[in-house]
């Protein structure tokens, strides 16, 4: 029997792509949010005894948590066979430790609460610190696939000689993964305290081709002030305005603006949080996984 893959708003696109790749259903749902606040969800598609697949990009997570609740337990107690979770973007994966006394560790208790309402949980490049592996936060398999390959890709397609740069030194490993895939030189950008008040920054390869396009690639784009920071660096070292590449774009506040203030020419993110700028899609390689998965 065919998979059935259900979606949550925003993640529609994402759910018919990926449907599309899975050779899937696509279920209908009926959600309605009533004057005082509380949520109605209806499956309009029969579940029984089959694969169901839930698409929810986490963006904006706390409304979004109760009708995933509704979503996934409805599908069980109407006889799903088995109930796995895409979450393109998975948010509070960042508060992964306690820096102030009283502060909740926000990572776990998430992904508590998530790995109550599937049987497993597939995702992309979850913003991971001081955890070695996702696997140590969920209580069900979860999987956290990389995005460098189609980041790669893309680059390699696109970007005519490019010159992949990292914010920090920090980010090297990831900017050469990427950078590798693409078959393009990469660098990051070092800091040198020479003093409270003297910070050089500099290129820590300084003999790159800076005739080069250059592509500053992350993980996610937030607030954005790294990266405006690190295209005015650049250009002030005598590279040229740069292209963004990011897997998840959020744009927080007035992100867009300060990255085009930063000078910033181009930007482009994978489909994990849809919006204006998502040209990669990466549901060939989610389907992929999820037709290898067990």
């Amino acid at each position: 029997m065919r998979p059935l893959v259900f979606a949550l708003p925003p993640s529609e696109r994402f759910a018919d792509a990926l449907a599309g790749k899975l050779d899937a259903e696509r279920g209908k749902i009926e959600l309605h949010r009533f004057p005082d606040g509380e949520t109605s969800l209806r499956l309009l598609t029969d579940c029984q005894e089959r694969e169901v697949i839930v698409v929810a990009t986490l963006i904006d997570p706390d409304p979004k948590l109760l009708p995933l609740a509704l979503l996934t337990q409805t599908a069980r107690e109407l006889g799903a066979a088995r109930v796995r979770l895409v979450t393109p973007y998975l948010a509070y994966m960042r508060q992964d430790k306690r820096f102030r006394p009283g502060e909740a560790v926000s990572n776990r208790i998430f992904a508590r609460m998530l790995s109550e309402l599937a049987d497993e949980l597939w995702t992309f490049d979850a913003h991971l610190h001081r955890v070695a592996s996702i696997d140590d936060l969920f209580d069900i398999p979860a999987h956290n696939l990389h995005a460098a390959p189609a980041l790669s890709d893309w680059i390699a397609n696109n970007i005519d000689r490019p010159l992949l740069v990292g914010p920090d030194e920090e980010s090297q490993q990831w900017v050469q993964d990427v950078a590798e895939r693409a078959g393009a030189p990469f660098t990051v950008l070092r800091k040198e305290r020479h003093g409270d008040y003297d910070v050089r920054i500099t290129l820590a390869d300084p003999n790159v081709d800076r005739t080069r396009q250059p592509v500053l690639v992350d993980d996610i784009i937030s607030t954005a002030r790294t990266m405006a920071e690190t295209a005015n660096i650049l250009q002030s070292l005598g590279l040229r305005a740069p292209v963004a590449v990011a897997v998840h774009g959020l744009f927080a506040g007035d992100a867009l603006h300060a990255l085009r203030k930063a000078g910033v020419n181009r930007i482009v993110t994978s489909n994990t949080v849809p919006g204006p700028f998502a040209e990669i899609d990466v549901t060939p390689m989610l389907a992929e996984a999820l037709d290898a998965g067990p």
